[in-house]
């Protein structure tokens, strides 16, 4: 594994590592039932990560920028692996990215500084909502660990089926030197 795919792969798992925390919020109020303790601890738990101190959001912003560079540094290579593994990973990166600016910001705001027209129903949906994109931002980063894994496997292969067609082409060539030798 090279810099550029560690540079892809370490801010994808730390990522994942973030939102499997989130998900023991988001699995309870996405499929165990909107109780009371869920609602309080989903606001207590969304307040606290909304809160957290700057240095801490700008560490996670910037490990997006790592994963973007170290996408568009193995794109750049330009080849058919890069084109279809990297380029669909930088789609998925994008839509993911798209996903936390449209829906996961919006509805932290929401839950946690409500305007003054929201009401708790909203704050509540808000976090439905907000769950509902961390399992979908979840999904998307899975698929990016299935993309870079399966741009290693083809290599993997590549190389295999190579080293096969160099053996067999230095058993033909030799097949053919005896032949020459023997008319």
């Amino acid at each position: 594994m090279g810099f550029r795919q560690a540079a892809v792969l370490g801010p994808v798992c730390f990522f994942l590592g973030v939102l499997f925390i989130c998900f023991n919020v988001d699995h309870r109020v996405l499929w165990g039932g909107l109780t009371e303790d869920t609602i309080e601890d989903g606001f207590q738990f969304y307040t606290t990560f909304f809160n957290a101190p700057p240095a801490i959001k700008a560490m996670l912003h910037g490990m997006v920028g790592v994963v973007l560079l170290g996408l568009l540094a193995k794109l750049h290579a330009w080849d058919d692996s890069a084109m279809f593994f990297d380029g669909s990973s930088l789609v998925v990166v994008i839509f993911g990215l798209s996903v936390y600016i449209t829906v996961v910001v919006p509805t932290l705001r929401t839950i946690v500084t409500p305007l003054a027209d929201e009401t708790r129903g909203d704050r509540i949906q808000a976090m439905t909502i907000l769950s509902a994109a961390n399992v979908i931002i979840t999904v998307c980063l899975g698929l990016i660990l299935m993309l870079q894994a399966g741009q290693e496997y083809a290599k993997r292969i590549d190389i295999r089926e190579q080293a096969t067609a160099g053996t067999e082409g230095k058993k033909e060539q030799k097949a053919k030197e005896e032949t020459k030798k023997n008319q």
